[in-house]
Order: structure tokens, then sequence, then C-alpha cells
């Protein structure tokens, strides 16, 4: 349970079970900023419409996971209870729809914040903010990758490639002692691949314990099968999610690693463009953060 009050883990749970018991949807965090603009809005909600929420609580990726899982649960009592006919949202803005924005402030009160979770530990605060950096960056190239095909998925090709980090976001949150021991290791051994230090360390790879957690919650089907890095088929959404991962992940730190020709490459070639359109269409995409 991520509660402010509580402290935090510094031993590996022994398995994917024990990890994903240890989070709650509706105590994870969210940032500041969304915290604040949620309590701006509040008093104004008869005024508010989906689209404003939306708007505020798209970019943060906790929120989004509360929110699309708080939808979730609703649905599923409404069939239990009622047999009626009701799924999950696979955007931020059906989730509102669904759900209606006076009951969305009457469920989601005064929000923990991330800044208040992780305040006094400065490096551990870092690592997450670069963690959300990177997921906002690949979402914003995902998004403008989708908008240029005309996927009418386009919102939930954003909504995935934001989340397709989110366990890690997690670990900085509950035990930011390991997540910084993996960091470690990895700058001191850069070749050394991911998984293999998340085995050792948590005895489980996060890409398993995310796939958990989507479970649990109930998270829709499409947005599960977009984020699922382990899918053996890769849809058109699928792909638009990967290349633009791996185009926010080579490019973090400048536009000069040698990974990023082939990704210009393969997005050229996704998006059917000429090279010269597409370093011009990325760099666009990047000045507007």
């Amino acid at each position: 349970m991520l509660d402010i009050a509580e402290p935090f883990t510094t031993r590996a749970a022994p398995d994917v079970a024990a990890w994903a018991a240890r989070f709650d949807p509706a105590a994870l965090p969210v940032l500041a900023a969304t915290a604040a603009e949620i309590e701006e809005l509040r008093p104004l909600e008869d005024e508010v419409d989906a689209s404003t929420l939306a708007e505020v609580i798209a970019g943060d990726p906790l929120m989004t996971l509360k929110l699309l899982a708080h939808v979730a649960h609703v649905a599923r009592l409404a069939r239990a209870r009622r047999g009626r006919d009701a799924s999950g949202a696979e955007t931020v803005t059906a989730a509102l729809l669904m759900l209606g924005v006076p009951p969305f402030f009457r469920a989601f009160g005064p929000q923990p914040t991330v800044q208040q979770r992780l305040g006094r530990l400065p490096r551990s605060m870092a690592g997450f903010e670069r963690v959300l950096r990177r997921s906002r960056r690949a979402a914003r190239f995902a998004l403008a990758f989708a908008a240029h095909r005309l996927d009418p998925d386009a919102a939930t090709i954003h909504g995935a490639t934001l989340l397709h980090d989110f366990a890690e976001l997690l670990l900085w949150l509950e035990a930011p002692t390991l997540a910084l021991r993996i960091a470690e290791r990895q700058r001191e051994t850069p070749d050394l691949r991911s998984a293999a230090v998340q085995k050792e360390l948590l005895h489980i790879e996060l890409g398993e314990l995310q796939h958990e957690l989507m479970l649990r919650w109930r998270l829709p089907t499409l947005l599960m099968q977009i984020a699922d890095p382990a899918a053996g088929s890769e849809s058109l959404q699928l792909r638009n999610v990967r290349l633009a991962i791996r185009l926010a992940r080579h490019s973090a730190n400048g536009w000069n690693d040698p990974a990023l020709p082939d990704d210009l490459h393969d997005i050229g070639a996704f998006l059917q463009l000429a090279p010269p359109h597409v370093d011009r269409l990325l760099r666009g995409i990047d000045a507007e953060d």
C-alpha cells in the first residue's frame, strides 16, 4: 500500500504475487500539480466537463492508473449487482464520461502526492522524475505517430505508452533503496540487461509485476495488449508504442545516440516518410515540451 505514513520497502518480496499485494491503486500518490489542479476545479464541479478534467489527468500516469482502475471496479460492480453489460474505459476521457464529473470528485478526494512521498529523498525523486520524463516524451511521440497515421485509437495509444513503465515508477515510490541499487548496477555495467538486474535484486522482472497489476486492477484489454512488451504478434498500435518508447529512451540525453539512425529509419518506414521529414517531425515534437 502506497500510504505516505508507511515506511518504505527495503527488502525484495519473494515473488510477483507478494510484490503486487503491496500496491493498491486507490492509495497511489499523484503528481503535486495534478492534485493541486483537481482541488482548484473541485468547487467548480458543476461547470467542469470531462474534457477539461481529462487535460489535468492525462499527463499523470499515476492519476490515470487510479482513474482507470476505479472505473473498472465500478463497471465490475454494475455487472455483478445489476447484470448490466458494463466494461472499463480505455482512455481518461472515456473513463470520466462513464463515471461522471460529480462522482469523480466524490470518489477522489484530496490526493497524496509523489512530492510528499519522496520529498526528503532527492536522489529517489530524481530517479522517479527521469522515468516520468521518459514516459511523457514517449507518449508524446506515440500520439504524434498515431495522429499522422489517422489511427482512431490514438488516445488509447497515448495512454498505453504513458503507462508502459508504470511499474518502474511504483518501484521508486515503494522501494526507493532497491530502485537506486538497480540504477547504480546499470550505471556500473551498462551492457547488463535490465531484466537480469531486476531479477537479481527484486526476485522478479518489473514487466511481470506490471502485467500482474494490470490483471488485478482489470485494466482495459486493448490497453493491456498495446502495452504488453511480450506480445508475440505486433499490431500497428503496438508497433507505434514500441517505436515511440525506443525513440524516447535513445534520445533521452540528446540526439547523438548511436542507436538513433536505426530508430529514424524504422519510424520513417512506419510513417511512410523520407528521412529529412522524419528528423524534422521528431525534433518538432520534442520542441513542444
